[in-house]
């Protein structure tokens, strides 16, 4: 299923990046993986966790940006540490031995995984000197964890580049002094934002320099399109030549995007009890799709300034590219340099548009068709 993390049979390609991030995390390092929306970010994440749990190492996991404040966060982050305890007694009592400055509160409701619903609070935690005497016990668990366990411990932290909205960016200073010495701790620190994951990098901030760095690409439109066709004969449907082809451009060759066109596109052949899938059962899908999101893009249209909404429609129409020049926004009439700008600038900051090289992208393929069809 599409916007889940996706099992081994529906993982494409990155072949080379499972291995190398595996590779990386074995040894201890401390990985920086920068990956725009929608390029199977988590997806690699959770493949490389799983490799790396086969090996015997003890995995923590959780999703920074989650978070309402740095004590939810640390909270989150010491729950993730003991989850891979099987008895809640133990949980306990280790948690509680390994943080002295603050109480800690466990909470346990039954579900159906070893450790229920376990919630993990500090609240005496309330100055800043609290908390910060509290986050270095919390980033201390994995090292002392690999130590108790005698075995790799390996820690993800998806959407780490919202960690900087935490207590004044000093997070940063706090966990890198942390994670340094820990090494027996393999550390993935993932961000979906590029630019805010590049300056947390640069020479005047504390992970300057901390550990190697991945950017995640585009998978090649040709392999992507090959897997699509693979997958819908291995389902008994058989593909028209250039299906795979024509959802792969259709969903800007992104790979959330492609999963969702290509699984709302066998859903509905599966429905209708066929066992051929053409290109009109991808444009009557696509159609499908564009008259169930119409009202959220009509909305997110209506929330745009004039300015960019002529801006974004240059974006669609140009293939984002040379929105500056004077050729486009003569034939756009989209105003003064400063303008189209200040346009751009907005549309990226709410996530509408992102830069990619030399040219702007849509960051929702649909958007992208909605805007083409529906707007003027």
């Amino acid at each position: 299923m599409y916007g889940e993390v996706v099992p081994a049979a529906a993982f494409v390609n990155r072949v080379v990046e499972l291995d190398r991030l595996v590779a990386d995390l074995a040894a201890g390092q401390k990985v920086f993986l920068i990956s725009p929306r929608r390029y199977g970010k988590s997806s690699l994440i959770r493949h490389a966790l799983a490799a790396m749990s086969r090996r015997g190492a003890i995995t923590v996991e959780t999703t920074v940006s989650s978070f309402s404040s740095y004590v939810a966060f640390l909270e989150g982050y010491a729950r993730a540490s003991i989850a891979a305890e099987t008895r809640l007694d133990r949980a306990r009592t280790w948690l509680r031995d390994m943080i002295r400055s603050a109480r800690a509160e466990i909470r346990y409701v039954p579900d159906t995984t070893p450790l229920g619903a376990l919630t993990v609070s500090f609240p005496n935690a309330r100055s800043d000197r609290d908390v910060s005497r509290l986050a270095q016990e919390v980033f201390a668990l994995p090292a002392r964890l690999a130590e108790a366990r005698r075995r790799k411990v390996v820690v993800a932290l998806d959407e780490f580049q919202a960690i900087a909205g935490f207590n004044g960016g000093s997070v940063e200073h706090a966990m890198r002094a942390a994670v340094q010495h820990q090494r027996d701790v393999g550390y993935v620190f993932a961000g979906s934002e590029p630019s805010l994951m590049e300056r947390m990098l640069g020479s005047r901030r504390p992970f300057y320099k901390a550990g190697p760095v991945m950017r995640l690409e585009r998978i090649p439109s040709e392999e992507f399109a090959a897997f699509i066709d693979a997958r819908f004969a291995a389902s008994g449907l058989r593909p028209e030549p250039g299906l795979g082809a024509a959802i792969v451009e259709l969903a800007g060759n992104l790979p959330y995007d492609v999963q969702r066109l290509a699984h709302e596109t066998w859903d509905d052949i599966r429905a209708g009890g066929r066992r051929r899938a053409n290109l009109d059962d991808l444009h009557q899908a696509l159609r499908r799709l564009l008259s169930e999101q119409h009202m959220m893009f009509e909305a997110l249209w209506q929330r745009l300034t004039l300015a960019q909404r002529s801006v974004l429609r240059a974006v669609v129409l140009d293939e984002g590219r040379e929105i500056l020049s004077a050729d486009v926004r003569t034939r756009h009439r989209l105003g003064g340099p400063s303008t189209v700008q200040a346009a751009l600038a907005a549309l990226v900051r709410d996530d509408v548009i992102s830069r990619e090289r030399d040219r702007y992208l849509v960051v929702d393929s649909l958007l992208r068709e909605w805007v083409a069809r529906r707007t003027f």
